[in-house]
């Protein structure tokens, strides 16, 4: 795979996802139980921070790190996303939005710099970007169109 076809990857996966809440209002956004006890807000939030995880664990990646283990460093997943969720709770919907935007173009800036080779096959650069970005995307888009679907039309 080349770099134009990666992000393009990328972006159907990014578009896709900002899809599934477009049209919503501020109130629905804020609503939980679309995901657990997450709203769409929440679930923004969470997608920023696998983001923010790739902008923080792709360059260490490229210099032979290795990101940390996150049932050593957290306890699990679980425990991370929690603790995540419970860090950006108090974040205003406009700067979860604002963040979800920022931190996406940085990611797209880290790939558009990436070593060709580190895109052209299955690198550990590339697991890590699947795992947190374009693979993960659409487990939450999906989640967010069940969530509508359930609840049919919206009043906006």
């Amino acid at each position: 795979m080349d770099r134009r076809r990666l992000l393009e990857r990328l972006d159907k996966a990014w578009v896709a996802f900002k899809a599934s809440y477009a049209g919503l209002s501020e109130a629905e956004l804020l609503e939980p139980g679309v995901t657990g006890d997450w709203s769409v807000r929440d679930i923004i939030a969470h997608v920023t921070t696998w983001d923010e995880e790739a902008l923080t664990h792709l360059p260490s990646i490229l210099d032979g790190g290795k990101p940390p283990r996150y049932s050593v460093t957290y306890g699990g997943i679980d425990a991370f996303n929690a603790l995540m969720t419970k860090r950006k709770e108090s974040l205003p919907l406009a700067e979860v939005l604002r963040q979800l935007d920022d931190t996406h173009r940085r990611l797209v800036e880290v790939i558009d710099r990436a070593p060709a080779d580190q895109l052209a096959r299955e690198t550990r650069f590339r697991r890590r970007l699947r795992l947190d970005t374009y693979g993960h995307y659409p487990n939450h888009a999906t989640a967010i169109r069940r969530w509508r679907d359930r609840h049919g039309p919206r009043k906006t």
